[in-house]
């Protein structure tokens, strides 16, 4: 009789058994096929997240070679009968050499920050709780006068606080809190690289509705020490969902609705001539975060720019944050395809190794009347690739929901860990406000990572490659599960098989 009619036959006659294999077959191949579909899913959102997000890079100085120069410094003088105390200074980019930088591969835009602070003249900033800088006159005087309280020095420079954080760009549609989604244009125009020498500025809605200004009307910023007095045209009022940092209640420049945006090369005026095409920092934006490492290497070659003194930083937090998840998810569906193939393997071994034996009486007899070794192995093989032919339709078509409900709610769980993590991260940093003058440069203000869109959900398609890499390590583990038990009992001869049937 031909051994495929045989192994029909004995599935016919041991449904139980074979009902039992195509169960456990099927879970096999559901998990294993959902495995490889999620990490399809996982990767497919990972690149999009990557195209769209791309990364950031940011130009600036070095303050830890600074530091340690001034530290070597200060080290070879102390012999010396007097130590000065030497203070950190902070050397500006020149515009020239970042937007050198600009024109490299993979940049997809840049931006300029120059960040300051100002007084108000003609209108009156957003007042801080405890802040009494401009309370009274005798107060204003003291402090101008300075810690001394000695105001007959007229040649010192008479300093004031200042109350209003500006903050220069090139384009405010691509600043850090703008793209953070804290800082929204609510009426009249972003500042845009067209805008560069001109005086213009954009101001919050709060300060705005407080001293009833509207687009196009103009107010007046002066420096610190009162020395230089700008004309600016207001083009553009946003609105600001910054609650500000503690230190916010003791000094409006610090307050967000006092954050005023405008050209970098009105914030290099209210510095002085010595910040004139100059800029803080500059960041760039990659077409793709997976080109950051080739940009930092095409920039170490452009000689524009003293290495010695600054330094690129990637800024990939929001990218990160947002792959994460998705990542984890496919390493854990990876884990899921090794750990499912190789106990399918175990288990449907140990089936076939129990079917095999209790029908030793069979194979004895037919080895008896000269039937061939490999035909017997090949009935058992037919056997269990019927099977898995079954399993395998059925993995196809219930795979895709076990998929998207799994794959879904191992990215939830996920990204309520990374959500968690952030927050404690936060919390472990402080209260962050603007965090320094300006409020508006990379690193200062609100997180990116705060205000990233999550990806919710993941598109599970179940793809012809899928299917091929489940079908294959289906037929694997049915080989593995047949020819194992077959070796152990085939090597006996017919005889041996026969005289210890009981």
């Amino acid at each position: 009789m031909n051994f495929i009619k045989r192994a029909l036959l004995s599935m016919k006659a041991r449904k139980g058994r074979t009902i039992l294999q195509l169960f456990i077959f099927t879970i096999v191949c559901v998990l294993i096929l959902s495995g490889f579909t999620i990490q399809s899913a996982a990767n497919k959102a990972s690149e999009l997240a990557r195209q769209e997000l791309g990364g950031d890079v940011t130009l600036s100085v070095d303050r830890e070679k600074q530091m340690e120069a001034q530290q070597k410094e200060s080290s070879s003088s102390s012999s010396g009968t007097t130590t000065e105390r030497r203070m950190f200074e902070s050397t500006p980019v020149a515009v020239a050499a970042a937007k050198k930088l600009a024109e490299l591969d993979h940049v997809a835009g840049y931006n300029l920050y120059s960040n300051t602070q100002a007084l108000a003249s003609g209108f009156e900033p957003i007042a801080s709780s405890s802040d009494t800088s401009q309370s009274d006159d005798s107060t204003s005087s003291a402090q101008q006068q300075g810690p001394g309280g000695d105001s007959s020095d007229t040649n010192r420079p008479q300093m004031v606080q200042a109350d209003l954080s500006v903050s220069g760009v090139l384009d405010s549609a691509t600043a850090t809190k703008f793209k953070a989604g804290t800082d929204k244009l609510v009426s009249g125009k972003a500042i845009t690289e067209s805008d560069v020498g001109k005086n213009v500025v954009m101001i919050e809605k709060t300060l705005a509705e407080e001293n009833d200004l509207k687009v196009g009307d103009k107010i007046k910023i002066q420096s610190s020490d009162e020395a230089t007095t700008v004309e600016l045209t207001i083009q553009g009022i946003y609105e600001t969902t910054d609650a500000g940092s503690d230190a916010a209640a003791n000094f409006s420049f610090l307050n967000p609705y006092n954050t005023i945006y405008v050209p970098y090369t009105v914030a290099n005026t209210i510095k002085g001539s010595d910040a004139k095409d100059t800029v803080d920092s500059a960041i760039y934006f990659m077409d793709d975060a997976a080109n950051i490492s080739a940009f930092e290497k095409a920039a170490k070659k452009v000689t524009a720019v003293d290495w010695d003194t600054f330094k690129l930083d990637a800024n990939d937090a929001t990218y990160q944050q947002m792959i994460g998840p998705i990542n984890n998810v496919a390493a854990f569906s990876k884990n899921v395809v090794y750990i499912v193939s190789i106990a399918g393997a175990l288990i449907l071994g140990l089936l076939v190794m129990m079917q095999i034996r209790e029908r030793k009486y069979e194979m004895g007899v037919l080895l008896a009347i000269g039937e061939k070794r490999s035909k017997l192995v090949g009935q058992f093989l037919v056997e269990i690739l019927v099977v898995a032919i079954l399993s395998f339709g059925i993995a196809a078509v219930s795979s895709h929901y076990v998929a998207q409900v799994v794959g879904n709610q191992l990215l939830t769980q996920q990204n309520a860990t990374a959500s968690e993590s952030t927050s404690t991260t936060t919390n472990q940093r402080g209260p962050g406000g603007n965090g320094g003058p300006g409020g508006g440069g990379p690193g200062f203000g609100s997180s990116l990572t705060a205000n990233t869109a999550e990806i919710k959900s993941l598109d599970i398609q179940v793809s012809l490659e899928d299917m091929l890499k489940m079908g294959g390590i289906g037929v694997g583990i049915a080989f593995i599960s047949v020819l194992l038990p077959s070796i152990l009992v085939l090597r006996m001869n017919p005889k041996t098989i026969l005289t210890k049937q009981e």
